[in-house]
Parts: C-alpha cells; structure tokens; sequence
C-alpha cells in the first residue's frame, strides 16, 4: 500500500504525525507527508524514520507516484479571528475548499490504481463531532450565495465558523460519494472524527487509519467512533438533499476557477 498523508507536522502529540507512524508500522509500502512547510515535513519524516527506521524520499504524487492506495485529507484549522486566505474565510479555505481540491486533484489517481491492482483505494477526510452543533443559517441564503455571508467579517462567530466548516466537510464528502459511485470507481470516499478530547492522540489515530481501510459499507459515510453513524442535522430529513446541492454547485465553481476541469472526474 502507498499512502499520501495531507498535512504533518513533528509535534509531539499530532494526530497525523500518530496516524503515519501507525500506517507505517502496518506496513505501507511508502508513505507521504504533504506539510505546510519543509521544516515541519523533514521533522516529522526524521521522528518517524528514528522509530521505524524506514527510508525518506520526495516526489510528485501525481507524475512521479506509480500507485496511490490512501489519501488522508487531515489538514484543518481553527482560528479564534476573522481572517481572509485566497478569496474565502480561512477556516473555509483549508477546511473545505483546499480539502477537496485535493481530493479532487488525487481522485483520478486513486481510481487509476484500483483498476490496475483490482482493489479498493480510499478517499478519507477528517472531520469533527462539533459539525453536529452547527448553525449554519447561510444555507438559508439563495442558491449562489452561501459562501458570500461566510466571508462576511460583521457576520463572523468564531464559535460556530469551525463547526460549520465541519458540516460542510460532511456535506461535499456526501456529494462527492454520489457523484463518483463505488461500483464504478472502486474508491471508497470516507471522513473520520478522531476527536480531541476523551482520547490519547495515539488512540484517536486509530479512527484515521479505521476509516482509511474501511469497506465499502463506509462510502459516503462518517465514522466518528470506528463505526457508520447516522446522519444528524442538516444532514439529513427533506431540506438535506436541497442543502447538498446547493453547497456543492457553489464549491464546484471556486474549484473550477482555481483548476479548470478539476471536478470532472467521472
């Protein structure tokens, strides 16, 4: 197996640094850590290699990668004040736009390798029990105009903007899952809640490799607790549907205008 880990840094109890070691003590073939920075990138590479001792190496995924088994799209912040990062509010540019980017980018070689190696790859994302409290009164705004009031400074609440970041995870991976169905594709199209309270970093990494190796039963589901749970909120009942949608038609145009055609995997 070869695994792509989306965002890594070398801190002591970093949920993605636990999750690469687990994968790598599992035996994954090759593992690779997509970090903000080079720093953060070789220090978690040199802490793993020091426990593991496996070897470290560059490359670019979608050229250079013979085969792509995991993608782990882990990368999120949560931030206190308003602040703007490539035309959307932070949180909704790294939580959600820059998540599936990604995930959209790296598709077409996840499906790649479940066609030639006859198998099931894996799309997971990491998400947080908190989408459950989410307000999320912008999806009362009409169709083509969610995103504008989450980029509204006066209408920003630092309570709920992380949350809500979470359940729009949840809706696209939704999406996204129905979009690219299983039996056609054979990728499965997960996300997982490892949890910051309760749990050891260690213990909650467990979920992130559950979910990354889970069947197809998990496609388009979430596993907060190494388990399927139903749906809560806007995420499900007769306006969930319309919600999706909605969402996705708006996300689907910020990705196209930053990677023309990138949606269009099928």
């Amino acid at each position: 197996m070869q695994l792509a880990m989306n965002s890594l840094s070398a801190q002591h109890r970093c949920g993605p640094l636990e999750t690469s070691r687990w994968v790598v003590h599992l035996g994954a073939s090759r593992v690779i850590l997509a970090c903000r920075n080079i720093s953060k990138g070789l220090a978690a590479a040199k802490d793993i290699q020091a426990m593991t001792g496996c070897s470290s190496d560059t490359l670019d995924v979608k050229t250079e990668l013979p085969r792509l088994d995991v993608l782990i799209a882990n990368a999120g912040i949560n931030s206190h004040t308003f602040q703007m990062i490539k035309d959307n509010e932070a949180m909704i540019t790294m939580n959600v736009i820059s998540l599936f980017l990604l995930g959209f980018l790296l598709y077409p070689k996840l499906r790649e390798a479940a066609a030639k190696y006859k198998t099931q790859t894996h799309f997971t994302t990491t998400s947080s029990d908190l989408n459950e409290i989410a307000n999320f009164d912008e999806h009362k705004a009409p169709p083509g105009w969610i995103f504008a009031p989450l980029n509204d400074e006066t209408k920003f609440s630092a309570m709920d903007r992380y949350p809500t970041s979470r359940l729009l995870e949840l809706i696209i991976v939704k999406q996204m899952a129905t979009l690219l169905p299983l039996n056609s594709n054979n990728v499965i199209i997960n996300c997982v809640s490892p949890g910051t309270l309760g749990r050891t970093t260690e213990v909650g990494s467990r979920s992130i490799v559950h979910g990354a190796s889970s069947g197809g039963e998990s496609h388009g589901q979430c596993l907060p607790d190494c388990k399927i749970e139903r749906p809560t909120g806007l995420c499900q009942g007769e306006k969930a549907a319309e919600i999706q949608s909605n969402v996705w038609e708006e996300l689907k145009g910020k990705l196209e205008a930053i990677q023309p055609g990138v949606t269009t995997v099928s």
